[in-house]
């Protein structure tokens, strides 16, 4: 890494460092934010990445503080110190950086003001709760190891007659479409009897793909909701959903154990407000009123005349009455009643 050392301290241009000391190039770039360990390897095999001027074409080589190290030609700045974030995950957001369906995802949503994070384990799109992010990558790797045997405690609710003594058989382990889970502590929450759905606490260490889901689908539930509430020591607790609140970051002691410490908060990021809603556009079936009347959308308004006034050269209204005729008085005798002169039947003109 470049700590502006003195270049003949590195022992040469392009000279790897000895193997009895530093640390693997991938766990070395994972701490310092650039990816997870598994993508930086995929780095190296691409040529991306550099090791004093000489392109890497594995990751199994080791560095130290004096080398330095490069991505697309770029200095890698030294690992900055690890932290740790708790975010409380709504539904509908894949825990990814990018998503190859164009879906919205974790990292999308997050609120401004945090640095590069990756994530500590999955949640699943319609999965909810607690996910832990960090800046380190090897953290992640460390605390998601079926090893470390941290406890992922979830609130599932499902559909489905609940069976207490199958549920207490999952300390066992099961064994679904070939695929072997272990111990699983599962019981029904208190509730209301006969409802069709109810709540369960499922408490488990491995977190395999989908495993609440596809374990309680073994025995006859359907999950409508998962909430993870914990992992390991960390609470999601009373977290904002959407929101994101540091925690403090694990020590290692001398003899090398990763000391979880769960107690005093940091600082809060508050949720990503929502974007701005569009304008309404009215249904079909939507009214206005115009004048005290009710119109469907897309009539046209009505047109309200001034009193008094009308159009030059209109003919004046005409006066209430019986109707006169249209020839002036004693222009023409009256016809008197009775046959027409000459004969002959009358006929409507």
């Amino acid at each position: 890494m470049d700590h502006e050392d003195d270049a003949s301290a590195r022992g040469g241009e392009g000279q790897a460092p000895d193997a009895a000391g530093g640390e693997r190039i991938a766990k070395v770039l994972a701490r310092a934010g650039v990816a997870s360990r598994r993508e930086v390897e995929r780095l190296i095999e691409a040529g991306r990445v550099t090791l004093n001027g000489q392109t890497l074409s594995s990751p199994a080589v080791k560095v130290s503080a004096r080398d330095l190290v490069t991505l697309d030609g770029r200095p890698v700045a030294a690992a900055e110190p690890t932290r740790l974030f708790r975010y409380h995950k709504p539904p509908g957001l894949v825990t990814s950086h990018r998503d190859p369906k164009g879906r919205p995802t974790v990292f999308e949503a997050l609120p401004p003001g945090l640095p590069r994070l990756i994530s500590i384990g999955r949640l699943d799109l319609s999965s909810e709760g607690l996910l832990l992010l960090t800046n380190d990558g090897e953290l992640a790797r460390m605390l998601e190891l079926p090893a470390t045997a941290l406890k992922r405690r979830y609130r599932a609710r499902a559909r489905g007659r609940i069976d207490e003594g199958k549920l207490a058989r999952l300390a066992n382990g099961i064994t679904v479409d070939g695929v072997h889970y272990g111990a699983i502590e599962a019981e029904a929450e208190p509730g209301r009897d006969g409802a069709a759905n109810q709540w369960i606490s499922v408490s488990l260490a491995e977190g395999k793909n989908r495993e609440v889901r596809k374990v309680l689908e073994a025995l006859g539930l359907t999950v409508n909701r998962l909430i993870r509430v914990a992992y390991g020591p960390y609470e999601l607790g009373s977290l904002e959903r959407g929101a994101v609140e540091e925690l403090p970051a694990p020590v290692r002691g001398a003899d090398g154990v990763l000391g979880l410490v769960a107690g005093k908060q940091g600082r809060q990021y508050k949720a990503k407000p929502p974007p701005p809603n569009r304008p309404q556009i009215p249904s079909a079936t939507a009214q206005l009123k115009v004048e005290g009347k009710k119109y469907k959308t897309g009539w046209a308004k009505a047109k309200v005349k001034p009193s008094g006034s009308r159009p030059a050269g209109a003919r004046p209204a005409t006066p209430p009455g019986p109707k006169r005729s249209a020839s002036p008085p004693g222009s023409s005798p009256a016809r008197p009643p009775g046959p027409r002169p000459g004969g002959g039947p009358r006929r409507r003109g």
